[in-house]
């Protein structure tokens, strides 16, 4: 068969898709992977992988009725001449505009797949403002135009499912939550964590809604009381973003020994084996990749009660789910790993068994590829 991956990327078709890429090659269909950024580099990667790099236009964030109306004219034509057999598109717009476009190309199977709801679903602490809320139901609307046009929607939690589709009263053929989308476990070996100093870890961009504000004030309400403890953020920054942390506020953080950061690193599995515990205080996922790895290698995890997150933890197994924007719960967690040191290998022993269960990409991907049949 021929099967078009419609998302936006191309870090997000080399990060997330290459495993589905490679399983989908090697049972003999032919694959066309759609990207909003393609470089000489990343279509070599991509054929590489044994998929046809494709290029299209689209405005990944806002809205512009008349410009996306005409980028999905142009995505139809695109498709039109490829002639796929299936259209599979993931994140938001693509889901949209991408089924939309597969439609007027005459594609006969359309599949969809959101790896969460994205910002205008996730709870705020002071409430959601007239913008997001107005957002929201713009959102809702061009979900309930486009998802009655698809065979399969398939979400990773069952959190979204309902939030989205049953609150909502969409209507769409058949639903699917398939948890998280894998790791090729081989790449994240298990090892022992350290205990001594014992250090905690978060990954993610330095954004409001991923938590780290509550991370750098649990750090400062255990470093009173610790000051041993260590704690390691990393991932980029990004000050376009309201939310997020601006590159003086980490500098100082950073001056006064609170945190160390990193930035945007490439070896992110050495830097979770030398932390003893993985700390994700998110406000809103799908189910998030950077636990699943955390979990492979071995680390207890702290985590938010919230979609997506609260799927990655049983709470005192393999690490504790803790009230979203409390930095006060948070920080007495990480206190009780401190007291309780052995308690980090143990948790850590069972997030890696629970990992190797549940985040198995070859198991995952026979999962989402028997959709496609």
């Amino acid at each position: 068969m021929k099967i078009a991956l419609v998302g936006t990327t191309a870090a997000c078709v080399l990060g997330f898709r290459a495993d589905l890429i490679g399983a989908l090659v090697k049972e003999g269909h032919q694959v066309f992977a759609f990207a909003l950024d393609y470089c000489a580099d990343t279509r070599r990667k991509v054929r590489q992988l044994g998929a046809e790099p494709v290029d299209y236009v689209f405005s990944r964030a806002g809205l512009n009725p008349l410009g996306d109306l005409i980028n999905t004219y142009k995505l139809s034509k695109i498709l039109k001449k490829i002639a796929p057999d299936i259209v599979f598109s993931y994140f938001a717009k693509p889901v949209i505009f991408g089924t939309l476009a597969a439609v007027f190309a005459g594609v006969e199977r359309r599949l969809a797949m959101l790896e969460g709801l994205g910002y205008v679903f996730t709870e705020q602490p002071g409430g959601a403002s007239i913008k997001v809320k107005l957002l929201r139901k713009v959102q809702v609307f061009l979900y309930k135009i486009s998802f009655p046009f698809l065979e399969r929607l398939i979400f990773l939690n069952k959190d979204d499912r309902i939030d989205l589709v049953e609150n909502n009263r969409i209507k769409v053929s058949d639903i699917s939550v398939l948890g998280g989308i894998g790791l090729k476990l081989s790449d994240y070996p298990y090892s022992t964590p350290p205990v001594d100093p014992v250090s905690f870890i978060f990954v993610g961009r330095l954004l409001a809604e991923k938590g780290v504000n509550e991370f750098v004030e649990a750090a400062r309400l255990v470093k009173k009381k610790c000051d041993s403890a260590k704690f390691i953020m990393l991932g980029g920054l990004d000050e376009s973003n309201p939310g997020g942390l601006t590159a003086e506020a980490v500098h100082t953080l950073v001056k006064e020994g609170l945190v160390d950061h990193r930035g945007h690193v490439e070896d992110v599995v050495g830097w979770l084996k030398d932390s003893s515990v993985f700390v994700l205080p998110s406000y809103r996922e799908g189910v998030p990749r950077s636990t699943q790895e955390a979990m492979a290698v071995g680390r207890a995890v702290i985590t938010t009660d919230v979609p997506g997150c609260r799927d990655t933890v049983v709470h005192g197994v393999n690490g504790f789910i803790v009230p979203p924007w409390s930095a006060e719960d948070l920080a007495e967690k990480m206190m009780f790993f401190i007291d309780n040191p052995e308690q980090i290998q143990m948790m850590g022993l069972q997030s890696h068994r629970m990992a190797q269960q549940d985040f198995d990409a070859v198991v995952v991907n026979e999962r989402l590829m028997s959709y496609f049949m």
